[in-house]
């Protein structure tokens, strides 16, 4: 359960105990060999993943790859609530994910550099909250000092009134 307590977690208590639920009974109902989740709510994924792993289900859990628009927002279905001009203040989640992958080619390691910088692009765009920027490990979720090949830079900001989440795992290819 500790893997539900950061990121999203902290503002929305109890969210992934449904999930898990929901997922668990649908697991259970149909048995499937597989099942294939979206990485754009890494928690989620990293949840159902855990869920799995400690219920001994005999399942494998795949994980796909955030499927974006054409200029690299994550696809969601909270896009359609963005106003013209809050869409192109919504990039700059993605803007700030290269900008993190950037400096994590460059040598960066610390987390704490690498999140002030993409705080700061965030907060230089108008209709724009933050909520968080987190660097943690994939496998726990428990905020990284340092990154290593197996961390993952979360972030979850207010376009206007509409809450966008993106995130990337370090090292892993970044497209578009």
């Amino acid at each position: 359960e500790k893997v539900t307590q950061n990121l999203c977690g902290k503002s929305r208590p109890g969210h992934f105990r449904g999930v898990t639920t929901v997922c668990c009974k649908l697991f259970n109902i149909v048995k499937p060999h597989m099942a294939v989740f979206g990485q754009k709510d890494f928690q989620q994924f990293i949840t159902i993943k855990r869920m799995v792993d400690d219920l001994n289900m005999d399942l494998q859990i795949i994980g796909l790859p955030t499927v974006r628009e054409s200029d690299g927002l994550a696809m969601s279905s909270r896009n359609k609530y963005l106003l013209k001009d809050e869409k192109s203040s919504a990039l700059t989640l993605f803007k700030s994910l290269k900008l993190a992958q950037k400096l994590y080619a460059g040598g960066e390691t610390k987390s704490s550099v690498i999140i002030n910088e993409v705080e700061k692009l965030i907060k230089r765009t108008p209709h724009t909250a933050i909520d968080y920027i987190k660097i943690c490990d994939t496998k726990t979720l428990k905020d990284a000092d340092k990154i290593k090949s197996q961390s993952v830079i979360a972030l979850a900001v207010k376009v206007g009134k509409t809450r966008l989440i993106d995130n990337h795992v370090f090292g892993e290819k970044l497209e578009r």
